[in-house]
């Protein structure tokens, strides 16, 4: 399976929409590149709740490896997500291209770190890994097969997944969140917001015992997609997601006009609610004298 990214992760083909090399060959001779931001975390995150489920073609007795391949340094946090799908038993392999942070890649990759990790000044110069890493994967791949470690979920059950996505008291740069707590009370929540059009992903950690939030300082007239992940030691429940605008911006309202003479007007309004100041733009009418 693959997928791409740069703020908003998207799945090109699943662990299951390919049956032979020559066709998993032949989609990335097609691939076209994403350009953009460096969101890790997000991706990370995707791959865990989009790809790495049985309906995307996983099977619960079969090793699960992500290779991340980035040329930037993430900017969001990419070492918690990475922690929660190596929680997971999920074996990440970390290949840095050009301007890749080499403390970052160690940090996401998994031990032992002289076979996870990899570091190259170009893109041509990724086929020089190429030899060593297939080696070093279907080693790994016949090493924890052998083990037979099934134990850790991947696919979590509704015990660990919260419900009831509530988004109230909405403005035009706030929201309140709330939600039901799982059954077995996580140790912590991972809430993702960004502007559905666009924009930079934000990400607030809670702790597990608390169950709702408020989202301040958003842009107004804006629609966001909102995330809550529940995060366990050794297991992630699935997300909640919401979609909602926060308000336009309030006008003024009821202009009038008082005090006419021959050089002068006083106007009055009520005022728009959180403004600091007001731009009074006059002229005259189109027949009028001068402005």
């Amino acid at each position: 399976g693959l997928s791409q990214y740069s703020s908003d992760p998207r799945t090109e083909w699943d662990l299951s929409t390919y049956s032979t090399k020559d066709q998993v060959l032949e989609a990335v001779k097609n691939l076209r590149y994403k350009g953009g931001n460096t969101f890790t975390g997000l991706a990370l995150t995707h791959v865990l709740e989009k790809n790495l489920k049985p309906d995307a073609g996983a099977r619960l007795e079969a090793e699960k490896l992500v290779i991340l391949l980035t040329d930037g340094k993430s900017q969001d946090d990419a070492n918690l997500a990475a922690q929660m799908l190596k929680n997971l038993g999920i074996e990440i392999f970390a290949i840095g291209v050009k301007n890749a942070d080499e403390a970052e890649l160690k940090q996401v990759a998994s031990e032992p770190l002289e076979l996870t990790v990899y570091n190259v000044l170009d893109f041509p110069l990724l086929s020089s890994l190429v030899g060593r890493l297939t080696r070093v994967l279907c080693t790994r791949i016949k090493e924890k097969s052998n083990k037979k470690n099934t134990d850790i979920p991947v696919s979590t059950g509704p015990q660990l997944s919260p419900t009831d996505l509530k988004i109230s008291a909405v403005t035009s740069k706030s929201m309140h969140l709330t939600w039901s707590p799982p059954l077995r009370p996580p140790k912590k929540y991972r809430i993702m917001y960004y502007p559905s059009k666009g924009g930079i992903p934000k990400e607030v950690v809670l702790d597990g015992a608390v169950s709702s939030l408020r989202l301040s300082n958003l842009t107004s007239d804006t629609e966001y997609l909102v995330s809550v992940f529940p995060v366990y030691d050794t297991a992630v429940g699935d997300g909640l997601r919401g979609v909602t605008s926060t308000l336009p911006l309030s006008s003024p309202r009821s202009l009038r006009v008082s005090e006419l003479s021959h050089n002068s007007i006083r106007l009055s309004w009520k005022a728009a609610q959180g403004a600091t100041q007001y731009l009074v733009l006059c002229s005259a009418a189109p027949n009028g004298a001068e402005d």
